[in-house]
């Protein structure tokens, strides 16, 4: 695995790509998110394909994989903010050239199945990245979320703390890996593999009922992948209640899986499908404190130098 690198800080006025490497596009959410970071001071670039769609694609996979390794060897790109997960990454990484996004160094936005490009440019490329908003619902990169984008983009301002709720009291430090629950039991075996070893498992996923979630989190937990985790931190688990089953909550499966690890955790992080979906540096350093609930965030996503 190559040794970590933090891709290049955006200055005010950058150019930065909109790609759709997943799920097909809204194109009333596409033109909201455009317009919120032409707001926020950006130049925003698309191709024109990008609302192509095959059934449950953005458009084949030599289009998805074309449109991101362009904008990666564009010298003229400065950073490139997916548009939207759902589903495709798994099938476009294998013409994906890890080279050259080590070579680019570009802050690459995402989260839901994009957590399978974090996984591997942390894993091939030895690149940080930004695990945040894209543009899959209208208003998402508004307000205080698409600030502190643009802050985790420019490395500016002081690193945040996030405030969840407290479930096992401890302290631990750690860089921080993970996303959606789901893409990162779907990387077990892969050269991608999550690699959880001295760090702060984030965790989050949207319209998954209690027993797949307990069923992916045994998974996890058989393959060793919470053994050497410094914390757990969980994100928004959205619409993932079960009526059929009421006395198996979320929270109930937190404190029965995590409970025993002898490590803090901490739930209702403001990251994932919810409401609120702040960035966070994707390998970065962080550290988690369970007593108070709490998640610092010691290191940016990318370098200013």
């Amino acid at each position: 695995m190559p040794s970590l690198r933090r891709p290049r800080a955006i200055r005010p006025g950058a150019r930065i790509a909109l790609a759709a490497p997943a799920g097909p596009l809204d194109p009333e959410a596409l033109e909201s998110g455009r317009v919120a970071i032409e707001r926020l001071g950006f130049e925003v670039v698309v191709r024109d394909d990008i609302l192509d769609r095959d059934g449950y694609l953005a458009g084949s996979d030599e289009r998805r994989a074309s449109e991101l390794m362009g904008f990666i060897c564009d010298p003229d790109i400065d950073a490139i903010v997916c548009a939207r997960g759902g589903y495709g990454c798994h099938r476009i990484i294998p013409a994906l050239d890890a080279t050259a996004f080590r070579a680019a160094a570009k802050p690459i936005v995402g989260y839901s199945d994009i957590t399978t490009l974090l996984l591997w440019q942390r894993k091939r490329a030895g690149l940080l990245g930004i695990h945040g908003p894209m543009l899959e619902k209208k208003g998402a990169l508004e307000g205080e979320t698409g600030s502190a984008l643009i802050r985790a983009l420019q490395g500016t301002g002081p690193h945040p703390r996030y405030a969840g709720r407290a479930l096992v009291p401890g302290w631990g430090e750690g860089r921080l890996v993970g996303g959606s629950l789901t893409v990162c039991v779907a990387s077990l075996g892969t050269p991608w593999e999550i690699d959880t070893r001295e760090a702060i498992v984030m965790l989050e996923d949207v319209t998954e009922l209690p027993y797949r979630i307990d069923r992916m989190l045994q998974q996890l937990r058989a393959a060793g992948k919470f053994d050497r985790a410094t914390g757990i931190a969980l994100g928004g688990f959205t619409d993932c209640d079960d009526e059929r089953y009421p006395e198996w909550t979320v929270e109930r499966l937190f404190d029965d899986v995590f409970g025993s690890l002898g490590i803090p955790v901490v739930a209702g992080l403001p990251f994932g499908h919810g409401t609120e979906n702040m960035p966070w540096p994707f390998a970065g350093r962080a550290a988690l404190d369970g007593a108070r609930g709490e998640l610092e965030i010691l290191e940016s996503a990318v370098t200013t130098r």
